[in-house]
């Protein structure tokens, strides 16, 4: 009886998952290059500004996506400590107007990436920043196709959530899993309503009006924010800067692929921020995550028809929620069957985050470690 009510459950969750208004599995918010928008464009109105942290392995790479754009740009590299020489390989990429800036040390209360974005921001004199994460190539035009959604759409921020690399076994799988789990967090087609009060972003390839930046105070305004993409998309809609937009693309490709420790990594510096860093809420969520991930499986193979008529519906709704993003990434069919292992491996990076946070730790990235201030 225990296992019938469990798979109720969680069939009943994953069929409300696939019936709400706002169905954040499909996959309605996307945007590719349009090779007519750069011949449109004046990209005099973008810098790029780009912090770089031992970035010698994609650097070239990245700053090579730049220069096909289809007209010079502004492009602002902010190194922040690097040991690798990931600026000498930048100055040699050959670009025709990069501007490279070296961080000042690290102050207290921000973090890496932010600082050096402010670093930046000071030195900015067009109307528009484009945000770009030093791993990132982007296809030629993609700037151009941005600044013209912006400007038709009347829109303060435009993000896009590149495609993984895809080049591994950890990347192909895990990375759309990821993304899958950031839709169900922050639903696009909500993010994407000027009124509603969910905030997205993706900070590897963001737009954003320097009027914008400006009205919420720069980046010092979210300078120890850890999820700091969605925190800056919030503070835009919040004070009223404008609307924001966050899509998928394959148009913007992350250059490193990911291993298992380094994606492991990733997710662990932010779950526990999600909860608001709760052990209430992180107690909550492993029954949640039990109930619809570990439930489906358990209860097809417990004793009773109904039970197992139950799980089966469970995992076959589950799938269904997934198949989008897995035929949008060019997933293999089995990575549908495998979601369930995904979700208990996302728990256990959860359980890290919140290990990090009890040993003092808010986030651990790059290199460096966020010491968590006082409760």
């Amino acid at each position: 009886m225990v296992w019938i009510d469990l798979a109720a459950v969680a069939a009943g969750a994953w069929c409300a998952l696939l019936f709400v208004p706002w169905q954040p599995w499909r996959i309605g918010e996307r945007l590719e290059t349009d090779s007519n928008a750069s011949a449109r464009a004046v990209l005099d109105d973008v810098t790029v500004l780009m912090p770089a942290r031992n970035e010698a392995a994609v650097i070239a790479r990245s700053l090579a996506g730049l220069a096909c754009q289809g007209a010079p740009l502004k492009v602002i590299l902010i190194d922040d400590g690097s040991t690798d020489g990931t600026t000498e390989i930048a100055r040699r990429a050959g670009l025709l107007d990069l501007t490279v800036i070296q961080a000042p040390p690290l102050p207290p209360g921000w973090t890496g990436k932010l600082w050096a974005l402010e670093q930046g921001r000071l030195a900015v004199t067009t109307p528009y920043v484009l945000l770009l994460d030093a791993d990132i190539a982007l296809a030629p035009g993609l700037v151009a196709t941005l600044l013209e959604k912006a400007k038709r759409e009347r829109l303060a921020l435009v993000s896009l959530m590149a495609a993984p690399a895809m080049s591994g076994f950890w990347d192909r799988w895990w990375m759309p899993v990821f993304i899958y789990f950031f839709k169900l967090l922050y639903p696009f087609r909500l993010a994407n309503r000027p009124g509603a009060a969910t905030a997205a972003a993706a900070g590897g390839c963001l737009l954003v009006t320097c009027d914008a930046l400006e009205g919420i105070g720069g980046f010092d305004a979210l300078r120890g924010a850890v999820i700091d993409d969605c925190t800056l998309a919030a503070l835009v809609k919040r004070r009223g800067m404008g609307a924001t937009w966050i899509g998928l693309t394959h148009s913007a490709v992350m250059l490193r692929a990911t291993d298992l420790a380094g994606f492991w990594r990733m997710v662990a510096r932010t779950a526990f921020t999600q909860l608001r860093y709760s052990y209430v809420l992180l107690a909550a969520c492993a029954v949640v995550m039990g109930v619809v991930f570990v439930v489906p499986l358990a209860a097809i193979f417990a004793s009773g028809m109904t039970a197992r008529a139950l799980g089966l519906a469970a995992w076959v709704l589950m799938g269904l929620s997934y198949v989008p993003t897995a035929r949008f990434y060019r997933q293999s069919p089995f990575a549908v069957a495998a979601l369930p292992a995904a979700g208990v491996a996302f728990l256990f990076m959860t359980f890290t985050s919140a290990l990090w946070y009890a040993r003092g730790l808010q986030s651990r990235w790059k290199g460096r470690d966020y010491r968590r201030g006082p409760a």
